[in-house]
């Protein structure tokens, strides 16, 4: 199969400066529209690796991200995200950008053409094969993660990765690729359009169907989540109103008392 960066291919629309605001949003909106169905074409894909990832968190393995620019920093998002809303351990989902934490707020030149450097940066964090290691790009070239993941294979580490480019030496690298082909960007090659929005919708799925499969989400709530703030304190009151017949100062009593949701409704009556 020949490689085909579609990612830069040039935009389906000529002469973007001279349409309108309204025009400009339309189309923007138009081209969003695709990425979900994008996204449906590779849940196969997504599934084998979700799987994976949740096998080896029972066997006491972490998840790891890696990624340059715009995909580094979705998958820092996505880890920083897991402790709040899951109760896990900061270090159970690690995010891990191309140029350390200076390049999540600024672009670190170069940084994602060094290709032993992210063996480097998970060395730091004592990987090991029970962990797995998902390499982000949307184009599928970035040498930092293609480096990073040939390492974790020669060392025994599950990998997989999300690209927009189908075939990409990402893809054929990760044992459990996952490649949601968006097509060309509205702006030619500005992959932090379609492609970082399904890197999202990618990134969202597997977080949140592997702490599912964990057992850190129950019927529909967060029972696990960090009571960080006035509305997640409220919303956890309500939660234990919604299992157990108690006041809503009761509620509040028992979720200072046990710290979390899930302990004050299992605690209760006890």
């Amino acid at each position: 199969m020949t490689f085909t960066r579609t990612t830069e291919q040039s935009s389906n629309y000529e002469q973007l400066e001279k349409m309108s605001v309204h025009d400009l949003l339309t189309n923007i909106n138009n081209e969003d529209k695709t990425v979900p169905l994008a996204v449906e074409k590779a849940l196969p894909q997504i599934e084998n690796l979700v799987s994976k990832v949740v096998e080896q968190m029972k066997k006491g393995g972490r998840l790891f991200y890696i990624g340059a620019g715009t995909s580094g920093r979705l998958g820092i998002v996505d880890a920083s995200e897991c402790p709040p809303t899951f109760g896990v351990p900061f270090d159970l989902v690690i995010g891990i950008i191309a140029g350390g934490d200076t390049a999540i707020r600024k672009a670190v030149e170069f940084a994602e053409d060094d290709k032993e450097q992210a063996w480097k940066d998970l060395s730091e964090w004592n990987i090991n094969e029970n962990d797995v290691v998902i390499g982000i790009a949307a184009s599928g070239t970035t040498p930092y993660v293609i480096g990073g993941l040939e390492k974790c294979n020669e060392n025994s580490i599950i990998t997989g990765c999300i690209t927009c480019n189908e075939g990409s030496p990402l893809s054929k690298t990760a044992q459990f690729p996952i490649e949601v082909v968006v097509g060309p960007e509205f702006v030619t090659g500005s992959s932090r359009m379609k492609a970082g929005t399904a890197q999202k919708l990618v990134l969202n799925m597997i977080s949140t169907a592997t702490m599912i499969q964990l057992g850190r989400v129950k019927g529909n709530k967060m029972v696990d989540m960090q009571l960080s703030n006035v509305k997640l304190i409220d919303r956890g009151v309500r939660m234990i109103m919604g299992e157990i017949p108690v006041s809503y100062d009761e509620a509040k009593a028992l979720l200072e008392k046990h710290g979390s949701v899930r302990k004050a409704v299992e605690n209760f009556n006890k």
